[in-house]
């Protein structure tokens, strides 16, 4: 008996060595694939506005701070004071900045890795709460691959890196069920978020304790759980402290009322929308996985006793009835959302690999398949004949359709290497996406600013200031020109034109007209915009 107890015990050793092997593998596999299509063509567009603009600049001036200013507690913002996140990333970004140079591929950079690493650690939650290693696979294939979450993760934003934190408070929440020892890294998860964006640490935090009052009740008694959210509130209370000490009642109102709290109540900077705006969002920017979405959310209710369930259930509808309800809205808020989809979505998947071979299949999912390869083959040959070409549009199209019609016909046939196609497929046509010169398609919205600011340092003008014909309020122009080139509405303009001895525009072709051209010199003209200044007398 003893014999046969000690054989026992060393194949379970050795059954957990391979499955711990297999699972190092798996973190591998997906932490190299989330990288390449993270970082690959990282720095080949301009920043976009915003937030993009924002950050680099905010990082930049993290940089050049001299010693004993304090710049990494007190940031700014052009020379005046940043309240509206604390600097986390824009450290790590100044820090990118020292190694690499300021551009834009360092810019992106730190947002990047830490939204690709989010990648593991999602199959790493999933190993948790899944009763088989398929599941969490899938989840975190189908995370990865959601063009949310690929556009969103490879800008310079703050959101990748927040679901990346919070995936790490999750999972250590998830551990902590059989090693309390993992408390310490909820608190370090929970101040990692409110270092990067504030109140979203309070948001999250909710939803890993409502899921733990329902899952798990022991541990919200547990004086360690306690112990390990004090710890990282710590940080997080000294930054506020130091910021309150330092701008008074300055800091509560701009940094706390007018940046974080005022947008659940009011709508920021005319960011409004219906409360179903997000739904809106992820129905359309999910495709193709918002086609087994319902599936998925009607099994995930069916097996809501079990724990991987509970905590899908309490994060949707705990995160997004939060949102929901907030008066500003911003498409990136919904991004935390992702993750809870691809578990959902990773659970059905789970279900389906398990099904007796050449089980039929829902007809939905054929059907919205088919769908999908014949609106993409639709667009290539759009691109490929229809008004001017576009190669790259044509071939992100054709690789969607081909990918969606291999699919639907092996679903049709009941074949379940649909999965392995449809994530494959999808995954290629992600990297040709942001090989593209359209995957930060906001750039299209406006007026380039690299050629303005190009044909304003080729000028080498002596000024401090260049005025353009916009009366837009650009960070990406502040970050590039560095300040010189500052918007102007027409009013403004022919004041400066008037009162100014020597002043230098930046004008469009229809304010170019306002302008008399016997008074106007010419210094260069590039995209649509020409560099001006008054004639000298003598000329």
């Amino acid at each position: 008996m003893q014999k046969e107890s000690f054989i026992w015990d060393r194949v379970e050793k050795q059954y957990r060595r391979m499955d711990k092997r297999i699972d190092r593998i798996w973190l591998v596999i997906l932490l190299v694939a989330a990288v390449i299509l993270f970082t690959i063509n990282l720095g080949d567009l301009p920043l976009r506005d915003w937030d993009e603009g924002t950050v680099a600049q905010v990082a930049r001036e993290l940089g050049r701070a001299r010693e004993g200013e304090m710049r990494w507690l007190f940031p700014t913002l052009g020379g005046e004071p940043y309240h509206n996140k604390p600097p986390l990333i824009h450290l790590i970004i100044a820090w990118a900045y020292s190694l690499g140079g300021v551009n834009e591929w360092t810019t992106r950079l730190p947002g990047a890795i830490l939204t690709a690493i989010s990648v593991p650690f999602l199959y790493s939650i999933g190993r948790e709460i899944f009763p088989c290693r398929i599941c969490a696979v899938y989840s975190a294939l189908v995370y990865l691959t959601m063009l949310p979450v690929v556009r969103h993760g490879r800008l310079a934003m703050l959101d990748g890196a927040a679901v990346c934190f919070f995936t790490i408070m999750l999972l250590c929440v998830l551990r902590s069920r059989r090693d309390l020892r993992y408390c310490l890294g909820v608190g370090i998860g929970f101040a990692l978020i409110c270092l990067t964006k504030s109140i979203l640490g309070i948001l999250l935090a909710a939803v890993a304790m409502i899921y733990l009052f329902w899952d798990t009740p022991r541990l919200l008694t547990s004086k360690y759980m306690w112990m390990g959210m004090f710890i990282g509130a710590a940080p997080v209370a000294f930054w506020y402290g130091a910021q309150w000490l330092h701008y008074g009642h300055n800091f509560v109102n701009k940094g706390m009322m007018n940046q974080s709290f005022s947008r659940i109540w009011t709508s920021v900077e005319n960011h409004s929308g219906p409360p179903w705006y997000y739904l809106l969002e992820i129905c359309k920017y999910t495709w193709p996985w918002l086609i087994f979405v319902p599936a998925s959310l009607r099994f995930t209710w069916e097996n809501r006793n079990l724990s991987w369930a509970k905590l899908v259930i309490v994060w949707l509808s705990v995160y997004l009835i939060a949102i929901s309800v907030m008066g500003t809205k911003l498409p990136w808020y919904v991004f935390p959302i992702y993750p809870a989809i691809a578990l959902m979505i990773g659970a059905k998947f789970g279900q389906v690999e398990n099904l007796p071979l050449l089980t039929p299949l829902p007809k939905f999912w054929v059907v919205m398949l088919s769908f999908l390869a014949l609106i993409s083959a639709v667009g290539s040959t759009y691109y490929s004949w229809g008004g001017t070409p576009e190669p790259q549009l044509q071939l992100i199209f054709a690789s969607l359709s081909v990918t969606m019609a291999l699919s639907a016909l092996r679903a049709q046939r009941g074949d379940r290497q649909f999965l392995k196609v449809l994530l494959w497929g999808t995954y290629v046509s992600l990297l040709l996406f942001v090989k593209s010169n359209y995957w930060v398609w906001e750039l299209n919205e406006d007026y380039p600013v690299k050629p303005v600011v190009q044909m304003v340092a080729q000028a080498n003008l002596k000024v401090k200031t260049v005025y353009i014909s916009s009366t837009e309020n650009r960070p990406s122009l502040d970050f590039y020109s560095e300040g010189t080139i500052k918007p102007a509405p027409p009013d403004d303009l022919k004041y400066y034109w008037q009162h100014d001895k020597q002043p230098y525009f930046l004008l469009n072709e229809n304010a170019l007209k306002d302008f008399p051209p016997d008074s106007v010199r010419v210094i260069a003209e590039q995209e649509g915009w020409t560099l001006v200044t008054k004639k000298s007398p003598s000329n």
